[in-house]
């Protein structure tokens, strides 16, 4: 699909875009030989390169100390989870009505189409995180994905008058990063294959499929039950020219040919995972994208202002379901992107919460 300004969707998002920020005033310092480009943005950095409470910090090995205590630990989780809910139904998000309706529904039979027999799940996956004790390995996580993403589009945008304005201003802000990265740096204004990594239940997947409907768009995932409800709300919808395809696949081996993909996007994915596993899926990322093909890595901002101001409660319960966040607030993401050859490499929050990295494969030699 040509990334034409004359595009409905582009044109949609610009404007939304326009009247969530201030007057934007581009800026970039070099890294070495990674361009940051910054924009003054409405969206306000904090003072510190991640919050107190991320990393070796004394108060981070409080935080870890207390969660090494197991039952205090299990009571933190749980009354975590309990905050998510409640904080999400006070914002008139129906989280008990979905999960029902999710685990009441055929959808436990998708899993026998998409599910890869051969898959050797990794041992950090396997790890309890987001309150439940198998993590994505479950009916239950998967039933609660997409409440849990329109609260996390709620709580980054809390003034939006509306979840559906919240979702349009988010997701179109990295829409519009990512289009603006490719326009500028891969050489061409066509992007036909479009692999989205970490898919989930495919909220970002339909976006995708939505914004670019000339593309081939492909959600891929480790869980077969996020695959499965992915498939299953696919199924009920109206049908596309271009259907999405899903892959059951570890996203740091993927199987898939190389130099397959224009685009390759990354969302809210890597804060669940340990260092060694961003680096795979950087890795596995570089070799499936075409030459000048763009990368977008979505997800929790370490300079964001809002996070490093949260309370103590607030990010006790916070670190109590994520156990590679410290991982994540330490790894130079620049750098690594840096490291396995990309080009250009760009962050720029796109939200009060999050950045979005983007970043172009080297051309062919």
């Amino acid at each position: 699909m040509a990334l034409s300004q004359n595009n409905p969707f582009i044109l949609s998002t610009t404007k939304s875009i326009a009247t969530s920020h201030a007057t934007a005033r581009p800026s970039s310092r070099r890294s070495g030989s990674v361009l940051v480009t910054k924009m003054a943005m409405a969206y306000e950095e904090g003072e510190l390169e991640r919050p107190k409470w991320a990393g070796q910090t004394p108060l981070s090995r409080l935080v870890g100390a207390l969660l090494s205590i197991k039952p205090l630990s299990a009571v933190l989780k749980l009354g975590a989870r309990q905050v998510l809910i409640s904080t999400a139904e006070k914002k008139n998000i129906p989280w008990r009505e979905i999960r029902k309706e999710i685990l009441e529904s055929d959808v436990y039979k998708e899993i026998e189409s998409i599910q890869n027999p051969s898959i050797v799940y990794p041992d950090y996956y396997r790890s309890p995180f987001h309150g439940y004790d198998e993590g994505n390995l479950s009916w239950m996580a998967a039933a609660e994905a997409e409440p849990a993403t329109m609260s996390m589009v709620r709580r980054s945008l809390p003034n939006v008058a509306s979840l559906e304005e919240g979702i349009q201003i988010l997701r179109g802000n990295v829409l519009k990063t990512i289009t603006q990265q490719h326009q500028t740096y891969s050489g061409k204004s066509v992007i036909d294959d479009i692999l989205d990594i970490g898919c989930s239940v495919g909220v970002s997947t339909r976006f995708l499929a939505d914004s670019f409907p000339s593309a081939k768009v492909s959600g891929l995932d480790l869980s077969p039950h996020f695959l499965s409800v992915a498939q299953f709300k696919e199924k009920k919808s109206a049908p596309r020219k271009n259907p999405i395809t899903w892959i059951h696949a570890n996203g740091e081996d993927t199987g898939l040919p190389s130099k397959s993909y224009d685009l390759i996007t990354i969302s809210f994915v890597i804060h669940e995972c340990p260092e060694r596993a961003i680096v795979g899926l950087i890795k596995e990322a570089s070799r499936l994208l075409k030459p000048g093909g763009t990368i977008a890595l979505t997800d929790i901002a370490p300079k964001s202002k809002i996070l490093q101001e949260l309370s103590p409660v607030l990010f006790t319960l916070l670190k109590s379901t994520e156990p590679f966040l410290d991982e994540y607030y330490l790894t130079d993401l620049e750098g690594r992107l840096k490291e396995a050859g990309f080009l250009h490499i760009q962050s720029l929050l796109t939200d009060p919460r999050h950045r979005t990295v983007t970043a172009t494969a080297p051309p062919s030699v």
